[in-house]
């Protein structure tokens, strides 16, 4: 996979945020990390325009993530990177591999 700042809407994760926005580089710099496909959406930067993220998710604040693959909408950059270190990370995929030995596994 490889990270895209497209705005055309093929990939998996759509990301919307402002310019130079202090917690959407936060969840930027990871969604790069994990090298994940993305789509950025920059929106009004007055609040009370945001009215494409506010159908989205309820909220007119950013970051807010939508991930096409597990179906989750979610604002709030602290709870966007743990999302994102849970289901893409490197403990994802050891957490994975430790439930599949742990079914199989002897006692």
């Amino acid at each position: 996979m490889g990270a895209s700042t497209s705005a055309d809407g093929d990939e998996p994760i759509t990301f919307y945020r402002l310019q130079a926005c202090p917690y959407c580089e936060r969840v930027t710099r990871l969604l790069e990390a994990y090298d994940l496909d993305y789509s950025s959406r920059f929106v009004e930067p007055l609040h009370s325009r945001r009215d494409v993220v506010k159908r989205v998710a309820g909220v007119r604040t950013v970051p807010v993530i939508v991930d096409e693959t597990t179906g989750v909408t979610m604002a709030e950059s602290a709870n966007i990177v743990d999302y994102l270190e849970a289901t893409y990370g490197a403990d994802a995929d050891t957490a994975d591999a430790s439930a599949v030995a742990d079914v199989g596994g002897d006692e």
